[in-house]
């Protein structure tokens, strides 16, 4: 197997984030919205399977706020993306906030799953699926990586007139959450979709759970409204 770590990205969408990276752990920047929500994802991931002591893998981990905060709970974590720019403020971030077991590596999910293929606990894929062309790939290799019995967790956005209202419309041009061009409409990705994918990757499906925001409290949480923003928990076979 050949390793090509730059065939499954997008150059627009790497320098996208790349311009952005040094705002990545402002609280009040352009990714605010991630930090917000990060102790909702962290939570549910806890849920389903203890952190401590395991080896996870965050892909698209762009400035680390998932990696650091899962390397926080005990798990040995490697975060991977192909954003340089967000990988050394990840790096940077983590020297100076000491957290202890977290690395990173400038490496696709295809080209890892060819050289450490079941090393995983877990695998984690949060909010990167709609920024790449083939996101069926992006499963296969994160369904490659995870150890049997292993969990993957995936989050993205469905594809609806709903969704674009409130993700793009909303977040990008109304209430000004994220910058404008954070998303395309054309890229997100349906629960049925995802789920398609991950059977035909040998993933068995677990729990589906929406994410929900009010714009007027600023508050998010999870309900079973996935018709915006969902994830999806998944155990290799």
């Amino acid at each position: 197997m050949t390793d090509t770590p730059a065939v499954n990205a997008d150059p627009a969408e790497l320098a996208k984030f790349s311009e952005l990276a040094h705002r990545w752990w402002d609280p009040d920047s352009e990714f605010r919205p991630l930090h917000q929500i990060n102790p909702l994802r962290l939570d549910w991931i806890g849920s389903q399977m203890p952190l401590a002591g395991k080896r996870v893998l965050d892909v698209g981990c762009g400035g680390g706020i998932l990696s650091d905060s899962m390397a926080r709970k005990g798990a040995d974590v490697l975060g991977i993306d192909l954003a340089a720019k967000a990988l050394r403020v990840a790096q940077l971030h983590a020297l100076e906030a000491q957290t202890p077991n977290v690395t990173y590596r400038e490496v696709s999910a295809e080209a890892l799953s060819a050289e450490q293929p079941g090393s995983f606990d877990a695998v984690t894929c949060m909010e990167m699926l709609e920024h790449v062309p083939d996101p069926s790939s992006v499963v296969r290799a994160c369904a490659t990586l995870v150890k049997p019995g292993g969990w993957v967790f995936f989050s993205t956005i469905s594809r609806n007139p709903k969704a674009f209202l409130f993700a793009i419309v909303g977040a990008e041009y109304l209430l000004n959450m994220l910058p404008r061009g954070t998303h395309e409409y054309l890229k997100f990705i349906r629960p049925s979709e995802l789920a398609a994918h991950c059977r035909e990757a040998g993933l068995q499906l677990g729990q589906t759970r929406g994410m929900e925001y009010n714009p007027l409290t600023q508050r998010y949480w999870l309900s079973a409204n996935t018709s915006v923003n969902y994830l999806i928990s998944t155990q290799k076979n």
